[in-house]
């Protein structure tokens, strides 16, 4: 019987990903690439910078306003967050 090392292109990405040990990196980027569909166009408007750090988000907002609507919310947004790319990337948000 003949063995092949067949495998289609998404299985050889995974693998790939796996052996370099990106695949929190690629979660990281999805949580980051979401940020403007989860709190909407007003929001993203005012954030200046978006980075994560030991399963903590860090977000840079220019409005104090919109700061403490969104400390009020922060447990939600992490939540939405994380539904949004399948899987729990972020534990927390800080806004700064």
């Amino acid at each position: 019987m003949k063995r092949t090392n067949e495998q289609t292109l998404k299985q050889a990405l995974e693998e790939m990903l796996r052996t370099y040990q990106l695949e929190g990196k690629l979660a990281e980027m999805r949580v980051i690439k979401a940020w403007p569909q989860v709190t909407g166009k007003l929001i993203s408007r005012h954030t200046r910078n978006i980075y994560i750090n030991k399963k903590k988000l860090f977000v840079r907002i220019d409005s104090p306003a919109i700061k403490n609507e969104l400390f009020y919310n922060r447990q939600k947004v992490v939540d939405l967050l994380n539904q949004e790319t399948g899987e729990k990337v972020i534990e927390e948000i800080v806004f700064i």
